[in-house]
């Protein structure tokens, strides 16, 4: 039985000898040879099986070693075909070469010759293989190139993206302002089979309802004054590949029903028209609120977010994976270097000991404006770090760990209602909020298990 791990030679003569021949020739080689009679038998034997080479005699009964190149050739371009031939086919061999042969040997051919052929063109093909393998490596880590991070937080989101890239399922991202969310979506479209196709970024925390609605629908000529022509929406134009909403929290009911319908079906109408366009696009959301916590609190649509909710990526902030601040900031430094023409090579030891220690509440993005700055400014080689903003109070306080604003916004509210013994009243009263919004807001927090059963 052949190594699966060696490569195999397919030698096509209808000569037995030259099969005998080539057999020993073979014997104790580093590669496995399969000797063919009947050229339909080998490409039969290619076609489901593959091989390394193809050796073939140019004249057989049945195929021709031309057809059978033909024939490989509507399958496979890169697998090399040499041509047998005797002195009398030499221009048959030469067409051979134009038509996809790699090269072609003569008869009666030496074995030495024969040897060195083979070994060329095994090596050859190795080597093509192995640069293959590297420029697929290579546009893998390119298309994460700006998500940068080794740190285990880092890599499940690198997992999650792998995972679902290709899937073509909506995806919601969620993560503080600053960590990263539109790089992850573009991670996830460009790694995706669709790559080539349009991503589109709409900020819907910048528009107003009007705009956003004119925007992603697009509009008919007439539809509002100003409509001189028609135009053609962000979703019409980005279909076939995906749509990023970023800041998707702030758009308001009536355009949340709106945007339902279209992730449903995924048809727009145009505003001001009456005829539904098909379209095909993969919703990427991005908030920097719980979504989750937003629907519980009657402020975002459940049937919408379930729908866009098929799988959630969160993006970590910097303080949650503190390994990774040297390589931002190396990447950040190279960078604008370039940018700036500056022979900055980075910190000092105790530059980069603070940069450690800082608890980054805009996360990277705070990060690399801090770079930029000292890079842009630099007197020398070594940056060396000016005064970072005051730490926040330390101790026991609520935000001692400088947590987001809606984590801030559940231990005070729990550190109220304790306060209040518990009283649902006294806490809305004191906290300037209907009992209701209270009512909603313990009740999310008690299915994610961050509050007790008794507040």
């Amino acid at each position: 039985m052949n190594d699966a791990t060696r490569p195999t030679i397919l030698f096509v003569d209808d000569d037995p000898k030259a099969g005998e021949l080539m057999l020993r020739f073979s014997a104790g080689a580093d590669y496995d040879c399969e000797v063919f009679r009947d050229p339909a038998a080998a490409l039969e034997h290619f076609l489901h099986r593959g091989a390394a080479m193809i050796i073939t005699d140019l004249r057989m009964p049945g195929l021709s070693g031309i057809e059978l190149l033909a024939r490989v050739r509507e399958h496979d371009n890169d697998v090399p075909v040499v041509i047998v031939t005797g002195y009398a086919d030499v221009e048959s061999a030469i067409e051979a070469l134009r038509l996809g042969a790699t090269d072609f040997i003569k008869k009666p051919f030496d074995m030495d010759e024969m040897r060195v052929l083979v070994e060329r063109t095994l090596a050859h093909r190795a080597l093509v293989e192995e640069n293959r393998l590297l420029r697929r490596q290579l546009g893998r880590q390119e298309r994460f190139s700006d998500l940068l991070g080794g740190s285990d937080a880092m890599q499940q989101v690198y997992r999650l993206i792998d995972k679902v890239a290709d899937i073509r399922c909506n995806v919601i991202i969620e993560g503080e302002s600053g960590t990263g969310k539109e790089l992850a979506a573009r991670a996830i479209h460009h790694r995706s089979q669709f790559a080539e196709r349009p991503f589109v970024v709409i900020d819907c925390g910048a528009l107003s309802d009007t705009l956003l609605e004119s925007e992603l629908f697009g509009h008919e000529k007439g539809a509002f004054t100003g409509a001189v022509t028609a135009k053609r929406g962000l979703l019409e134009a980005a279909s076939g590949g995906t749509v990023f909403l970023d800041e998707i929290g702030n758009i308001s009911d009536a355009m949340q029903i709106k945007l339902l319908r279209v992730v449903q079906e995924q048809q727009v109408t145009r505003v001001g028209g009456v005829r539904p366009i098909d379209i095909d696009v993969r919703f990427i959301v991005a908030s920097n609120q719980d979504l989750e916590r937003l629907v519980a609190e009657g402020r975002f649509r459940h049937d919408l977010y379930h729908r866009l909710n098929v799988v959630k990526l969160r993006m970590p902030p910097l303080r949650e994976r503190r390994d990774d601040i040297p390589l931002l900031v190396q990447h950040f430094v190279d960078h604008f270097a370039r940018r700036y023409h500056r022979e900055v090579v980075g910190f000092d030891a105790a530059s980069m000991r603070r940069l450690l220690e800082y608890p980054w509440p805009g996360n990277v993005r705070e990060l690399r404006n801090l770079v930029e700055r000292h890079v842009a400014l630099a007197d020398g080689p070594v940056l060396e770090l000016e005064p970072l903003p005051a730490a926040p109070p330390r101790g026991d306080g609520i935000d001692a760990d400088w947590p987001t604003l809606q984590e801030l916004e559940r231990r005070y509210i729990l550190r109220v209602l304790e306060h209040c013994g518990g009283s649902r009243e006294k806490t809305a009263a004191t906290l300037g909020i209907n009992k209701s919004t209270l009512w909603r807001k313990l009740q999310a927090w008690r299915r994610e298990g961050l509050a007790d059963e008794t507040d």
